[in-house]
Order: C-alpha cells, then sequence, then structure tokens
C-alpha cells in the first residue's frame, strides 16, 4: 500500500513539474504571438530566430514534445488510477457541493486542450517542418506573420481556438495553483501565488483570443 501511495505521489509531482514546465512555455509563446498584432516585423524576426536556433529547434522544442506527451500521459493515468480506486461511493453526490467543477473535470478540459493541441501541431509545428525539411525551402524571415494571420481568416478555425483556449483557461484556473501545492509551495507567499495563477488563468487565455480575433476581423488584402 506505501508504495502505491508513493507511486501516486510521484506521479502528481511529475505530473505538476511538467504542467508548471508548459506554463512557463505559454508565456513565452503568447509574449511572441501578441507582438503580430503590433509589431508584425518583431513577430517575424521572434518567429524566424525560434524557428531556426539550433537550441530552440534540437534542445528546447524536443523537451517541450516530451512535457506535452509526459504531463497529459500522466493525467489520464492518474485519472483511472483514482476512478479504479473509488471503492466507496456516496450514496448521494452534490456536485459542487463537494468540489468546483473546474476541478472535477480536470480530465474533460485537460482532454479538449490536447485535442486543440493537435489542431495548433497540425495548423502550425507540422507545415513548418514541412516546409524546412521536406520540401527544402530557403529561409524566408517576413513569411510567418501572413502564414499566421491566413490561419485565423476561416471562422470556424477562429472559433475552435476561442473555444479550446476558454477550455485552457478552466484548465489553468485550478491546474496552475495545484501544481505549486503539490510540490511541496506552502508558505507565506502561498496566497500570493494563488492569485497570480488566478491572473494568469484569465490573461493568457485572453490573450491569445484577442490576437485570434483580430488576424481574423483583419485579413490581410492581397
Amino acid at each position: 500500500m506505501s508504495g502505491l501511495i508513493k507511486s501516486s505521489i510521484a506521479r502528481k509531482i511529475v505530473m505538476a513539474l511538467s504542467g508548471l514546465f508548459l506554463v512557463f512555455f505559454l508565456g513565452q509563446h503568447f509574449a511572441i504571438n501578441i507582438t503580430s498584432v503590433f509589431a508584425p516585423d518583431t513577430f517575424n524576426e521572434l518567429s524566424h530566430f525560434m524557428g531556426y536556433n539550433p537550441v530552440v529547434q534540437y534542445l528546447l522544442q524536443p523537451i517541450l514534445i516530451a512535457g506535452v506527451i509526459v504531463h497529459f500521459v500522466m493525467g489520464f493515468i492518474l485519472e483511472i488510477r483514482n476512478n479504479k480506486a473509488r471503492n466507496v461511493k456516496y450514496v448521494k453526490y452534490k456536485g459542487s457541493a463537494n468540489a468546483p467543477w473546474v476541478s472535477r473535470n480536470m480530465i474533460i478540459s485537460g482532454a479538449v486542450v490536447l485535442a486543440f493541441l493537435g489542431l495548433h501541431f497540425y495548423d502550425f509545428w507540422i507545415p513548418e517542418m514541412v516546409h524546412k525539411y521536406f520540401e527544402h525551402h530557403p529561409e524566408e524571415p517576413t513569411r510567418y506573420f501572413a502564414e499566421t494571420v491566413e490561419k485565423f481568416e476561416p471562422f470556424w478555425r477562429t472559433l475552435i481556438y476561442i473555444i479550446s483556449f476558454g477550455l485552457l483557461g478552466l484548465h489553468l484556473w485550478h491546474g496552475f495553483a495545484s501544481s505549486f501545492q503539490t510540490v511541496g509551495i506552502n508558505n507565506k507567499y502561498s496566497k500570493g501565488i494563488t492569485l497570480f495563477t488566478k491572473i494568469y488563468a484569465i490573461a493568457i487565455p485572453v490573450g491569445f483570443i484577442f490576437v485570434a480575433l483580430y488576424h481574423h476581423l483583419n485579413p490581410i488584402t492581397h
């Protein structure tokens, strides 16, 4: 039994650490994307750097992909094990009286976010890999802004992004703060950390939604 408990704790810690890593990447990703709204040339420069810098491409990118896989696989494993471990059922479950909807449905919001990541990879990462390594195009440092705006021209794709970022916000609302608790950060700064995670869970998804809507409403005229 103690071995199972330790194993469960280890999984939660791995999930929390991978989640914190992904939150850091999310902030960095947003910092680049928002420049596409007010400084397209800067967006092109930053995107070109991220797309061709060897440290980013051959070290950080594989770590990021591994972090995504570890975080979501661990989440599904923990959910399955938790369901199996619930031998004693409540006579009457009172829903949100026992726990907020967000915390009770992390697996749902997580699954949607994972599906969204699949779309995001399909929209941006796969075409980038094909462009560079299979079609062997020369470097084009100014192509990124136009390619990004073009992706948001269809309303259906923009709507999917909006819904996905909304669910990402719900996932962050509970998961970001919980990650700090899981790794043992519980001190006089805890309230401040929790406040920061709540602000982050709202501001970053709303920021991404703003970027998507802005480019949808301001397409490039050819």
